[in-house]
């Protein structure tokens, strides 16, 4: 009965999510909703990694190549999206592998895994920024305006339409999260998380499982770069790549609640409506001031709720359940004493 009750709280709630635009087309409201969809997928994307202990900073170099690389090849090439979408998430796989081998295969763990990749993050913004010429460096970069067929382009002015394509993102990276949950690799993950050469011992393959769910992770956080850049149809190197994206990912996935799928969701509520309020009440005084409060709620809530609301809201709602059985089982213990 509980299973089928959360099938239908989800069919709710997802055909809820479709009518939305089609009853309320307010444009800015919309364009706030595709933000944190496509963010939502982003930090999904990298809890697909931090859940099992393997804390990325290099995932804004992953999201920055997806973005680019899509845009480069649309402008240089004339390559549809369509097609340099794939071409950026397999440049972004590539680079994956490339760090993430040499640090699984040598056992680089903890502390020095999260600096390799922080190194990944800011070498790849900084190739982004020397390489002016063609990427535009930090005054952005911006796909050229498609003149004939929109949907070849992935280009569409109507908010309804991308609001539409980000829902079906967002529940494609829910989709993942759920079936990685459900997988054999969880197990093995978790093991590895806790003791890899207890793991190892019991036959699973360490460095195979690590290099799977690192690909899984990175194909799927260049995705969120392209769409997003075909949305804004603007970037720069520190809105979708460096070191700051990387560390805003973190802070959703843990706010939100890192252990549960609609955790990255949570968060990206908090940093979208975060940085808009910043943006609106204080305009350009209130750059970069997003990141320092990103900081401060990490701390506390790494400290004060290391589940994040989510994941606390989904414990106390759990322990309020057992509760009264436990208060049933002892009432029928008392009625029936020899039983």
């Amino acid at each position: 009965m509980m299973g089928q009750g959360r099938l239908a709280a989800w069919g709710i709630g997802l055909a809820a999510l479709v009518a939305l635009p089609f009853v309320y087309r307010d444009p800015y409201h919309l364009h706030i909703l595709v933000l944190i969809l496509i963010w939502s997928f982003a930090y999904t994307s990298w809890s697909m990694m931090g859940r099992f202990g393997l804390v990325s900073l290099g995932h804004g170099g992953f999201m920055g190549i997806g973005a680019y690389v899509t845009a480069l090849l649309w402008n240089h090439a004339g390559l549809s999206p369509w097609i340099g979408i794939p071409i950026s998430m397999a440049a972004a796989g590539a680079l994956a592998m490339i760090v993430g081998y040499p640090c699984f295969r040598f056992r680089i763990t903890g502390h020095y895994f999260v600096l390799v990749t922080l190194a990944l993050s800011g070498i790849v913004l900084q190739v982004i920024t020397a390489t002016r010429d063609y990427t535009g460096g930090s005054l952005g970069y911006t796909p050229n305006r498609a003149s004939g067929n929109k949907l070849l382009a992935l280009q569409f002015d109507d908010k309804t339409t991308w609001y539409l394509i980000a829902l079906a993102v967002w529940l494609f990276g829910i989709v993942v999260w759920h079936w990685v949950d459900r997988s054999m690799a969880r197990y093995a993950l978790e093991a590895i998380s806790e003791d890899e050469d207890a793991a190892a011992a019991a036959g699973v393959d360490v460095t195979a499982e690590k290099l799977k769910i690192t690909l899984l992770s990175a194909l799927m956080t260049a995705l969120a770069g392209a769409i997003y850049c075909q949305y804004q149809m603007f970037i720069t190197p520190d809105t979708v790549s460096g070191i700051a994206v990387s560390l805003q990912m973190v802070f959703a996935a843990i706010v939100g609640g890192l252990f549960v799928s609609l955790g990255p969701t949570v968060g990206a509520i908090i940093t979208i409506l975060l940085a808009e309020t910043l943006r609106i009440g204080f305009g350009t005084k209130a750059v970069g001031w997003d990141n320092l409060v990103y900081g401060v709620l990490l701390v506390l809530f790494i400290i004060f709720l290391p589940k994040g609301i989510l994941g606390s809201l989904l414990d106390r709602l759990k322990l309020q359940r057992k509760v009264p059985r436990a208060h049933e089982q002892k009432a029928v213990q008392v009625a029936r004493p020899g039983a």
